[in-house]
């Protein structure tokens, strides 16, 4: 199996204005778009943490998506983290 259809988990905190614009169900739209499942969530320090799992290409390109200029909001910063898959989703969820 090549790097790049390798199973992750991607787990990515946005900071900015990202609440209340739209942003979880955006992300959540451009994660099904790339195939993955996860979950787009509302953290109370007005940061949104958005866990996706599938191949690490997709991932990749959900993660520059999140930090790309199309977002809802304005994005100030992207932090990540990578791990391997775990297979607890089904679907992508907004919390």
């Amino acid at each position: 199996m090549s790097n790049e259809q390798e199973q992750v988990r991607l787990t990515a905190w946005v900071r900015g204005h990202v609440q209340g614009v739209g942003f979880r169900w955006w992300a959540r739209a451009r994660a099904l778009e790339f195939g993955l499942v996860g979950t787009a969530t509302n953290l109370d320090d007005g940061r949104v943490e958005v866990v996706a799992e599938g191949t690490r290409s997709a991932c990749t390109s959900l993660l520059d998506a999140l930090r790309g200029p199309s977002t809802p909001g304005s994005v100030s910063g992207v932090t990540e983290r990578w791990s391997a898959a775990r297979g607890t989703f089904s679907g992508f969820a907004e919390r």
